[in-house]
């Protein structure tokens, strides 16, 4: 079993990865809670929530179960959780265990964090997209215009990775996690970018899996500790992202997920940071990539000036300018300043690109 620290201003906490290590939560989770509310969606509940709830067998463990994908990440199923909590009589003293993917660590976290002015929480996420959201401490919810307007940074108490939970997964959740590895790679670790570009994502051994997650948990949890409240490097974990998150919402959530929209944001860097240095990032390598897995590349039917504005109700944009991440060179990334008019040059430009390869 894998076992690395990550240190915040609040506290430190430990992330577990490891096979079948959900049976093992009484040895893992050393602090003593009055009672235990597990926050999980209908599939993995189905799968996993008995497994959890039969390591606490002298505690009061509830559960709240939300529908599955983006849109339970809502202020309607936020308030239900705060319902569900206020209900079952949970104190301070309680904990919140998150058993999902990104949009329940998200929802709970954010639930956890503000419940009482703040309660502790455990992520136990069980998608290889989760190994990100899960590290770092950022917990939101989605507001209609915008994803993530709505949040904090509140750590969790622990990240307890069971990579046996992934072998459930299907092919476009392999795809969406493999994404935020790849943007991990990006901006730190080329050598690892190199590696994943030989992955091919119908035929992952466990081994790899494990190899993978743990270089990019690392990466994540390295530039968290720097810089924990995203006042600088931080920003730069957001390659991708400002075209992903506007493509998943002009979209509209769960028409396509989250790491998939943020593949074809990564696209859209490499392309607007070749553009901007004119020098050969590897957009070739990485196009040929995604083709070879499956990867959904078309963005044609999309409104340009929709899509623009809401890269600018992004979190990240400053002064109605967008900030975008870039690269000089894989391992190097930077934050740049665009126009409208910039930006809308660049998607037609990557339009025509897209179409012609």
């Amino acid at each position: 079993m894998e076992d690395i620290l990550v240190k915040t201003s609040t506290h430190d906490y430990p992330i577990f990865i490891g096979s079948a290590i959900r049976f093992q939560l009484n040895r893992l989770i050393e602090k003593d809670y009055t009672s235990i509310l597990i926050v999980s969606d209908e599939k993995v509940a189905d799968l996993y929530l008995t497994d959890i709830a039969q390591n606490f067998p002298e505690k009061k463990v509830y559960q709240s179960i939300i529908p599955a994908g983006e849109q339970s990440k809502s202020i309607d199923f936020y308030y239900q959780l705060h319902t569900d909590a206020i209900t079952f009589g949970l104190d301070r003293a309680s904990l919140i265990i998150a058993l999902g993917g990104g949009v329940v660590g998200d929802l709970a976290g954010f639930a956890a964090a503000t419940y009482m002015r703040g309660i502790d929480y455990i992520q136990l996420p069980t998608t290889i997209l989760a190994h990100d959201s899960s590290v770092g401490g950022k917990v939101a919810i989605n507001h209609r215009l915008g994803k993530n307007l709505i949040g904090s940074f509140y750590p969790p108490a622990a990240v307890i990775y069971d990579t046996q939970t992934l072998k459930t997964l299907n092919a476009e959740e392999i795809r969406s996690g493999y994404a935020e590895l790849v943007k991990e790679a990006l901006i730190a670790d080329e050598s690892f970018f190199k590696k994943l570009l030989k992955t091919d994502l119908t035929n992952l051994s466990n081994d790899q899996l494990t190899e993978h997650l743990t270089n990019g948990i690392k990466i994540k949890a390295s530039i968290v500790e720097m810089d924990e409240k995203e006042a600088g490097l931080r920003k730069n974990l957001n390659l991708g992202h400002t075209l992903g998150h506007a493509l998943e919402a002009e979209k509209g959530y769960g028409e396509i997920t989250h790491g998939e929209a943020v593949a074809i944001g990564l696209l859209f860097a490499l392309h607007v940071s070749e553009t901007l240095s004119s020098r050969q990032l590897p957009y070739q390598p990485y196009i040929h990539w995604l083709k070879d897995n499956k990867y959904p590349l078309n963005i044609g039917e999309l409104d340009e000036e929709s899509l623009i504005s809401r890269m600018k109700t992004d979190k990240k944009a400053l002064n109605d300018m967008i900030q975008m991440v870039l690269l000089k060179e894989t391992g190097d990334a930077y934050v740049q300043e665009l126009s409208d008019q910039n930006i809308r040059m660049y998607l037609q430009s990557f339009r025509k690109r897209l179409v012609g390869e």
